[in-house]
């Protein structure tokens, strides 16, 4: 048995006994229990937190996390389903009185990232990704929130019989998007058929924001997050010596003409009054410092709120290329891929439920927040069901933390007893209503 397998039973039926003694009180309304199951679960669900952070896996590549994650629910009497997206496992809590189903989420991939923080679960793991070397860390704080719904799995199992209706739990790997060449995350999830059997009537999830406080949330009703598109730009040129570069067609300048002028895009083309980001992010080319070489690769992302303005962006930056290289003597190719929608949340949804989470943490601790430029594949999921998706705050008063995906990136422990109370509540409150 792997020390994995081990340690994690010894946890897991820990977690559940505690979970099942503690909401076995007579006479005790689900809510009262929700809050003294937390009490007691906390110290073991912040030690699972603890050993997803220090073994992180990339995306694609969540095995460990995945069989922790199947032996925790197993071990609460869910119902399991494994290799769904390759590594995604989803739980099934089955309750004891007729209702709607309602479903969960959370990703449980990490990011090539070296982890720079002062934790005593610091991640010091490295694997290779993209053909080079890279460390591996939890940087958005997909180990918080796999961690907070393992917690609402312990919190809602032993209430089973209690429950008008069922709880789906989703585990989702590669929420980061697949390794090149690979297919994975919130889409081929669905692809596989992860709502053909169980169709949810409303879904939760939460992320982790380094820019607010333990014990808030955020909330934003409609487009909360930004769609996420991708773009590839081959600049071919005619190789030569660096010293002779007249006889050159010189695909380094064309790269760095092409990264002024993308970002016209968004100052002459879009409107000041529609978010958009355009950033390259990858620059490739050349191999000696002698050497003009013959074709240089540019790679980045484009968020943006409106379908609309993801054709004019597309549009727009094969015009660009086209005058760079042609001006230039050389060529260009561009795949632009439309990856991720805009997540939206569902209106009504969320003001149906905001008093759940206002009542839970106190109306001074729940912010309606700006939509965020990042994207989350959760809006695939969004796209099929009505959805609340929130953001839980994760800085420890008092403390700084690096933005997400960045080495410093820093999620205090705190946050994950509030994650476990507001998402147990709101699906307690949905399924009672």
């Amino acid at each position: 048995m792997s020390i994995l397998r081990t340690w994690s039973w010894r946890a897991v039926l820990l977690v559940a006994t505690i979970a099942i003694s503690t909401g076995s009180a007579a006479g005790q309304a689900p809510a009262a229990r929700v809050e003294e199951a937390v009490a007691a679960l906390t110290p073991r669900i912040v030690e699972i937190r603890h050993w997803i952070h220090q073994n992180p896996e990339l995306s694609n590549r969540e095995v460990q996390t995945a069989e922790l994650v199947a032996g925790h629910l197993k071990a609460l009497g869910i119902e399991v389903r494994t290799g769904i997206a390759r590594t995604g496992v989803v739980g099934f809590l089955k309750g004891g009185r007729p209702g709607p189903v309602v479903a969960l989420r959370a990703d449980m991939d990490a990011l090539p990232v070296v982890e720079e923080t002062s934790l005593p679960f610091k991640s010091t793991v490295r694997t290779t990704y993209n053909g080079q070397e890279v460390g591996v860390m939890h940087a958005c704080g997909h180990d918080v929130h796999t961690a907070v719904m393992l917690g609402v799995a312990s919190v809602l199992a032993p209430l089973r019989d209690e429950l008008p209706g069922s709880v789906l739990f989703i585990f989702q790997p590669a929420e980061e998007g697949p390794p090149p060449g690979e297919e994975g995350g919130a889409a081929l999830m669905l692809a596989e058929g992860l709502f053909r059997d169980v169709r949810p009537s409303a879904l939760f999830g939460l992320h982790s924001d380094a820019e607010m406080p333990v014990g808030q949330v955020g909330y934003t009703p409609g487009a909360t997050n930004a769609s996420n598109d991708n773009f590839v730009i081959t600049l071919t040129g005619k190789q030569a010596h660096a010293a002779w570069p007249h006889l050159a067609v010189d695909p380094i300048v064309m790269a760095s003409q092409a990264v002024l002028a993308l970002q016209t895009i968004r100052s002459r083309n879009l409107s000041p009054f529609a978010p958009s980001v355009i950033t390259v992010a990858q620059i490739h080319g050349g191999l000696r410092d002698n050497i003009i070489p013959p074709e240089v690769k540019l790679s980045g992302t484009v968020r943006l709120f409106d379908p609309a303005a993801q054709d004019e962006v597309e549009r727009r930056m094969r015009e660009i290329l086209d005058g760079i290289a042609k001006a230039a003597g050389g060529s260009f190719q561009l795949e632009y891929k439309r990856k991720v929608p805009v997540l939206r949340n569902d209106p009504e949804l969320v003001r149906r439920m905001l008093p759940t989470v206002e009542r839970t943490l106190g109306l001074e601790q729940v912010k309606q927040i700006p939509p965020a430029m990042a994207s989350d594949d959760f809006g695939f999921f969004a796209a099929e069901v009505p959805a609340f998706f929130f953001h839980l705050g994760t800085v420890k008063p008092g403390t700084k933390s690096g933005s997400a995906h960045t080495a410093t990136f820093l999620a205090d422990d705190g946050a994950i007893p509030v994650g476990i109370r507001v998402t147990s509540h709101l699906v307690l409150d949905y399924l009672q209503r």
